[in-house]
């Protein structure tokens, strides 16, 4: 059977939320509040609340034995990919000054991110609150700054420097994240440059993801984001050293504590089309807190928009399987993801055969 993967690279409630907030860092900072907006509170489940107090230890992939090691260092390491995309792995960082530039951005005045606030999943550059308003009985404890990347770039314009930042980490991740993707390729007996071909990662949909989750009061009765998983093949993960990251591990959630210099992975529901269940899409949540100010930033890179994603017709051949999911155009799916609400893997449960 296969395993979900992530891997990192080296109380009385308020009344109901005033229609005239539109962040989630305007109530955290509202003088005198005492108990967060009644729109804020979740009744959670006893499955949510069984949290293992065991340490998942991870794998380590060291990315530069991936790009420039001998042949033998460059097969043990696709080997361990394999390994890691059926549990977890860690890879070596790249760039982390991206969390002041989006600091900057949280922190500009209200006004100045107006124009921003887009409502389509393709908005080139979108801010907001919570994951989808429209459709959601309960918003989440986040405010979020969402940007294509590619395969045409944007950027907000302000705050200074973030643009050139934001277009240099795009840039290394991509590499990284292609290079990982020639790997698993790789260690699912096809050729290094499959996925690159097959997905049309030349044009792939690139999205920068900036969360912010401020303090919160009770802590126990809000979540920063519910239990899902990501669309794409790859998501990478910083963030400013405050935990609150979960993921879902032999049916209990472990907190998954960031390791210096280091980039978190998560296999997205794309590569688990592709791979045919083989690598699974890693189940996981944001929870919050009521001391620091924790900031996320996840990449995610997925295939072309046009691109219809199916279950490598190779990888069943070798395997002797039948195709366990339907194939979909990816814009189709993202539309779909964002109209909406996040509810565990329920996007792509609708692709299972």
């Amino acid at each position: 059977m296969a395993e979900t993967a992530s891997f990192l690279v080296s109380s009385n409630p308020s009344p109901t939320l005033p229609q005239n907030i539109t962040t989630i860092r305007t109530i955290a900072e509202s003088p005198g509040l005492t108990s967060i907006p009644s729109a804020y509170t979740f009744t959670p489940t006893p499955h949510d609340q069984v949290v293992s107090e065991t340490q998942v230890s991870l794998p380590v992939i060291d990315y530069s034995l991936l790009t420039s090691g001998t042949p033998h260092q460059r097969s043990k390491i696709v080997h361990d990919l394999g390994k890691a995309c059926q549990l977890g792995l860690l890879l070596e960082s790249l760039v982390r000054s991206m969390i002041d530039g989006c600091r900057g951005f949280f922190d500009l005045p209200e006004e100045e991110k107006e124009e921003y606030r887009g409502k389509h999943v393709l908005d080139p550059i979108r801010c907001g609150t919570s994951f989808n308003a429209s459709v959601e009985k309960v918003f989440f404890w986040k405010d979020f700054l969402k940007i294509l990347s590619h395969p045409v770039f944007h950027s907000p314009s302000k705050p200074a420097g973030f643009s050139e930042t934001s277009l240099e980490y795009s840039k290394r991740a991509r590499e990284v994240a292609r290079e990982l993707l020639k790997g698993i390729s790789e260690s699912l007996g096809l050729d290094p440059n499959y996925i690159e071909k097959a997905l049309n990662l030349e044009q792939g949909l690139q999205v920068i993801a900036a969360n912010f989750y401020p303090p919160c009061l009770q802590p126990e009765l809000a979540m920063g984001m519910p239990s899902h998983s990501d669309h794409g093949l790859l998501t990478f993960l910083i963030h400013n050293g405050i935990s609150g990251l979960q993921v879902q591990h032999k049916g209990k959630w472990v907190n998954i504590n960031g390791i210096p210099n280091s980039i978190l992975v998560n296999i997205g529901d794309h590569l688990e089309i592709l791979s045919n269940g083989k690598y699974r899409s890693v189940l996981h949540r944001a929870m919050v807190n009521n001391k620091a100010t924790r900031i996320s930033i996840a990449i995610a890179h997925g295939p072309s928009l046009d691109t219809v994603v199916s279950p490598a017709p190779e990888l069943l051949e070798i395997e002797k399987k039948a195709a366990a999911y339907i194939g979909i155009k990816y814009k189709e799916y993202l539309e779909i993801h964002q109209s909406n609400k996040l509810d565990e893997k329920c996007n792509l449960d609708r692709l299972r055969i």
